[in-house]
C-alpha cells in the first residue's frame, strides 16, 4: 500500500525553485564583489581667473617696452652742383710743358702687315670654253697615240668581235687626265676595258683656258676596234 503526501507537505517540489534561487544569490555576490573598487578623487584647486588675467597683462606690457626703436631714414645724398660755363666767358688755358725739351722723340715708321688672299679655286668643269684642251701635237698625234698603244684584246680578236667605244674624262688645270668613263659601250666589256686603259695612258694635255686662266674641261674621244 503506497504512502500519499499532501502536495504542501512535498518538498521535492520546491527543490527546483531553491535550486534556482541559490543560483541567483551566488551571480549577485560575484557581481558585486567585481564592481566594487576604489575611485580615486582628484581635488582641483581654485584659480583666481583675475589674478592670472593681470599677470599675462604685466608680461605683454614688459614685452611691448623692450622693442627696439626702428632706425633711422638714410641720408639723401644731394648731388654736387654742375657749373655750366657760357661760350662768352674764357676758360683758364691749359698749359702742357716739357722740362727736358732737348730730349727727340722718334716716332717709328708704321709695320706693313702682309695679307695673304686665298684665290678661291673653281671647280666647274666646262664643256666648251674660248680655248679648248689640245693633245700634245693637235689632233693627229692623237689618232696616232691612240693607234700605236691600243693593245687588241686577244678573246675578242679570235671571235671576231670589232666595235666603238666612247670615253669621256675631264683635262685638269695642269693638264692631267681624270675622270675617265665609257659614255658608250662596244657591248663587249674587253673592248671598254681597254679603250679605258688607253685614255688613262696619255700624256699631259695642253689645258683649257677660259678669260685666259687654266680651267678644268670635259672632252670626248671615240676608241675604234676594227680588224685587219
Amino acid at each position: 500500500m503506497d504512502i500519499k503526501k499532501s502536495k504542501s507537505a512535498d518538498q521535492e517540489n520546491k527543490k527546483l525553485t531553491y535550486l534556482l534561487l541559490g543560483f541567483v544569490f551566488v551571480l549577485s555576490v560575484c557581481f558585486v564583489a567585481l564592481e566594487w573598487t576604489e575611485k580615486e578623487v582628484t581635488v582641483y584647486e581654485v584659480i583666481n581667473d583675475e589674478l592670472f588675467f593681470d599677470e599675462e597683462l604685466e608680461e605683454i606690457e614688459n614685452t611691448t617696452q623692450e622693442t627696439t626703436p626702428p632706425p633711422p631714414p638714410p641720408e639723401v645724398q644731394v648731388p654736387e652742383e654742375i657749373i655750366v660755363v657760357e661760350d662768352d666767358e674764357q676758360a683758364d688755358e691749359i698749359v702742357i710743358s716739357n722740362e727736358d725739351t732737348n730730349e727727340e722723340i722718334e716716332i717709328a715708321p708704321p709695320v706693313e702687315q702682309k695679307v695673304e688672299i686665298e684665290e678661291e679655286v673653281d671647280e666647274t668643269v666646262f664643256v666648251v670654253v674660248e680655248n679648248m684642251p689640245e693633245f700634245p701635237g693637235g689632233q693627229a698625234e692623237l689618232m696616232k697615240f691612240l693607234s700605236q698603244n691600243v693593245k687588241y684584246p686577244a678573246l675578242a680578236q679570235e671571235n671576231g668581235i670589232q666595235g666603238r667605244v666612247v670615253c669621256q674624262f675631264v683635262v685638269e688645270r695642269d693638264g692631267s687626265i681624270a675622270n675617265v668613263e665609257v659614255v658608250r659601250s662596244s657591248q663587249d666589256s674587253s673592248l671598254d676595258k681597254e679603250a679605258v686603259r688607253v685614255i688613262k695612258s696619255m700624256p699631259k694635255w695642253t689645258p683649257g683656258k677660259q678669260r685666259g686662266k687654266p680651267v678644268r674641261v670635259k672632252y670626248t674621244v671615240p676608241v675604234n676596234f676594227k680588224l685587219q
